[in-house]
């Protein structure tokens, strides 16, 4: 019996100098004898019962909170927020009081932790320290999850943490990591934060993507970034180029069909449409024309036209608009090549073809004196500009040589032409 009441005086007298020591760790956090309790609260929580005691973790919790918060034992124990964090954990975990120590303390320890990770995120970022401020930002945003988790918020996503982990992960080179942090934003259909446009994220989304040929995730963000932003010519441009790197030209024009309706104001989506048109019609590097040669040339003039409407003053819309009817106006003079026959019939047939050649390359010339009227009259052009002015003046030189009474014009263009480098 004897025993029995020794062993029992022994145990209560172990509880009672395990609450002696918490009770001198908070003492000592008190008197912001920051180290010495720490070294206090460690040794409690070295023991089997202090890992059992919720009070023990979370005078942990404060103790580390109070070593993050100071600059000097900061540099000294590094991991201190990170330890808190944990304590936290822990602390929920096994509390059976319903988190009575922390109501009491107003959830403060919590909003520490937090605001302790994103104020030292802020302060690496500003500093160029981009390793350092994404690996605070990341611990913010696992604050949020967990007080999100526990109910003690209804934050769906901290838009704020989330774009700053993903900006100082590309700051850092780690462009994986980036597309995390802003593929976060952009699921949640975020638009802007804090007054600022998110349009850029979902741009590098998409760029990231189809650079690295994830068609999937490209066309997602795609999806998603119209829904955001469906004005913005960033995302229709991107699927022509997607589609055009495939290489199947009916879907690229079905593509260009329905982005010229939804961009009617747009002269450079009708421009390009036009152009592209007629490259695809002209082109025999590996084989004959198509067999739709024809309709495709007379949609390539009507999308150059139209482009023309809309923005009068492009000079490389007339330049090809009239190089498509001088090439006409070649091919018809090509084909009297091969009525070599000296029959009245055929010598009209020639003779019909000369006409239409002629009436081709008159055809031409308004366009290219469109080309003269945009660009001979500026001063300094850049080089694609003096390209075509020069292709225009070219092309005019040589309908005129074919005209016995329009020497005068073929003067005036040879001297334009020469000067072109000179006067611009």
């Amino acid at each position: 019996m004897r025993r029995l009441l020794l062993t029992g005086f022994l145990a209560a007298a172990g509880m009672g100098l395990f609450a002696q020591n918490v009770d001198k760790a908070k003492d000592l956090l008190k008197s912001n004898k920051l180290p010495d309790a720490k070294a206090e609260i460690d040794k409690v929580l070295a023991t089997d019962k202090g890992q059992k005691n919720p009070e023990a973790w979370y005078t942990k919790l404060k103790v580390y909170n109070a070593l993050a918060a100071n600059d000097q034992t900061r540099a000294q124990y590094p991991d201190a927020r990170d330890q808190a964090f944990e304590a936290l954990k822990k602390y929920t975990e096994i509390d059976d009081k319903k988190l009575l120590l922390l109501q009491v303390d107003g959830y403060k320890p919590v909003n520490e932790i937090y605001q302790g990770y994103f104020q030292i995120g802020a302060n690496d970022y500003n500093g160029g320290k981009y390793e350092d401020a994404l690996k605070n930002f990341s611990g913010a945003l696992a604050a949020s999850s967990f007080m999100n988790s526990k109910g003690w918020t209804n934050l769906k996503i901290d838009t704020t943490s989330t774009l700053y982990a993903g900006i100082s992960a590309e700051k850092a080179g780690k462009k994986d990591s980036a597309a995390i942090f802003y593929g976060k934003l952009a699921d949640a259909k975020i638009a802007n934060i804090n007054g600022s446009n998110m349009i850029d994220i979902y741009k590098w989304l998409v760029d990231y993507y189809n650079t690295k040929k994830d068609r999937a995730n490209t066309q997602k963000y795609l999806n998603l970034a119209k829904e955001q932003y469906p004005d913005d010519l960033f995302w229709p441009s991107t699927e022509l180029d997607i589609i055009r790197e495939e290489g199947n030209k009916d879907s690229l024009f079905a593509k260009y069909d329905e982005i010229v309706t939804k961009f009617p104001k747009n002269h450079l989506f009708a421009f390009n449409y036009g152009l592209e048109l007629y490259q695809h019609a002209s082109d025999t590097t590996k084989g004959p024309r198509p067999a739709n040669y024809d309709a495709l040339t007379a949609k390539a003039q009507e999308m150059l036209k139209k482009c023309l409407e809309i923005q009068p003053d492009y000079p490389q819309a007339a330049l090809v608009l009239g190089q498509i009817s001088y090439n006409q106006g070649v091919d018809l003079q090509a084909q009297t090549k091969k009525i070599p026959g000296k029959a009245p019939e055929d010598i009209k047939k020639r003779a019909d073809l000369r006409i239409a050649a002629t009436k081709k390359f008159d055809e031409a010339i308004p366009y290219f004196e469109m080309v003269d009227k945009d660009l001979g009259s500026k001063g300094k052009l850049k080089m694609d500009e003096k390209s075509a002015l020069k292709d225009a003046y070219d092309l005019l030189i040589t309908i005129y040589e074919q005209k016995s009474t329009a020497k005068d014009k073929v003067d005036l263009y040879t001297n334009k032409f020469n000067n072109v480098d000179k006067d611009h």
